[in-house]
């Protein structure tokens, strides 16, 4: 069977038991596209890309698939939902939010947490089958008291969009006017309180020796005041930049070109640009959170800090280079996080859950799922 690319064409994956076809449904895809569920949205389709005898379809007015691949929250997921159900489909929702990863974002999520909490649970529970990006993720839906079979598995990486590229790295440093031996510190993300921005802000304050740039955009609409204040009413020092969403080779050539990826969130499912820096054998220090202890170790493939003091100090030493080079390491867990192998896995929990059997997973030294056939049926 011939490959081709997702549309409302088929492509085959490597199962060869038997055809399926998957329906793919992101609600309000322009409005996620800069998001990390629009990462994941991509990340889904590359990774399915080249899979044999598993038909997928974006089409939401698609009636003749198997199964609802569903990945987002809004009325529209909901009628899906309840749509597939009546026509006797199969579900899989992606699991992307948490209520742990909701509070400390936008305006009065904190005070909306629970009820979303209860929303979400709602929603998951209609699933045959939930999918989520680690076994920190699983452990959460699980103490929410879903039962349906949980499967982490990662978001996922391309490899070779991230390989070194001296013409990106220029572009980098041409479009932020980076001058010989000047260190630059980037993160990536939506500007929200549990991302870290705050401590972002305060090392810059304190280091304004060393070029800042944070990378992403929110709509300020949806910001408390203090972050609002922050970004876009100029309380923050020069050396700190916020250049909003970029894509293409200027991000890609930061990825690489800059001197550490320093990523201070408080919360995550996975954290996709981690896997990209990694992917970019960048250097990484990120919080010690639990999201990360399955995948990321300290001391051998990342450094982990514990708080901003700590974030600083280790910030130092690597700038100056007085802590060893893990990004080799580093590397290898993104390998094992490549989207070829996302998409073989994304096909077998399709065949299980079509077929009403169980799988079980193992994770390997780098905490990647391998997957193996359970003989229980669910």
């Amino acid at each position: 069977m011939k490959k081709s690319a997702i549309s409302n064409v088929s492509y085959a994956t490597p199962l060869g038991e038997a055809n399926l076809k998957v329906l793919l449904y992101f609600e309000n895809q322009k409005l996620i596209a800069k998001s990390g569920i629009g990462r994941a949205m991509r990340l889904q389709q590359e990774a399915l890309a080249p899979i044999e005898d598993v038909e997928v379809t974006t089409d939401p007015k698609c009636t003749d698939y198997d199964i609802l691949h569903i990945n987002t929250y809004g009325v529209k997921s909901m009628y899906m939902v309840k749509k597939a159900h009546k026509m006797g489909k199969k579900v899989v929702y992606h699991a992307h939010s948490t209520y742990e990863d909701f509070r400390n974002s936008f305006f009065a999520s904190n005070l909306i947490a629970p009820l979303y909490k209860k929303y979400l649970v709602a929603l998951y529970g209609q699933a045959d089958a939930l999918i989520t990006p680690t076994p920190y993720s699983k452990s959460l839906l699980e103490n929410y008291g879903l039962t349906q079979p949980i499967y982490p598995v990662s978001n996922g990486i391309r490899l070779s969009k991230y390989a070194n590229d001296p013409k990106k790295i220029q572009a980098y440093k041409d479009y932020f006017d980076i001058q010989p031996g000047q260190k630059v510190v980037m993160s990536v993300g939506l500007f929200f309180e549990r991302k870290g921005i705050f401590d972002f802000v305060e090392l810059a304050k304190r280091h304004p020796e060393v070029t800042f740039i944070w990378f992403g955009h929110t709509n300020p609409a949806i910001l408390p005041r203090k972050i609002r204040r922050v970004v876009f009413g100029g309380e923050h020092p020069k050396n700190l930049i916020f250049p909003g969403y970029l894509s293409g080779d200027v991000i890609l050539g930061a990825f690489a070109g800059a001197d550490l990826f320093l990523y201070p969130s408080y919360e995550e499912t996975e954290g996709i640009v981690v896997l990209e820096a990694l992917a970019s054998k960048q250097r990484l220090l990120v919080r010690d959170i639990p999201v990360y202890d399955s995948w990321l170790k300290d001391g051998v493939n990342s450094y982990k800090a514990e708080d901003l003091e700590d974030f600083d100090r280790q910030m130092v030493a690597i700038l100056a280079g007085e802590k060893s080079d893990l990004t080799q390491a580093g590397f290898q867990v993104a390998q094992e996080r490549d989207l070829n192998r996302v998409g073989e896995i994304l096909a077998e929990v399709y065949q299980a859950v079509l077929e009403n059997r169980a799988l079980s997973f193992n994770a390997d030294q780098d905490g990647a799922l391998v997957p193996a056939w359970s003989t229980n049926r669910s």
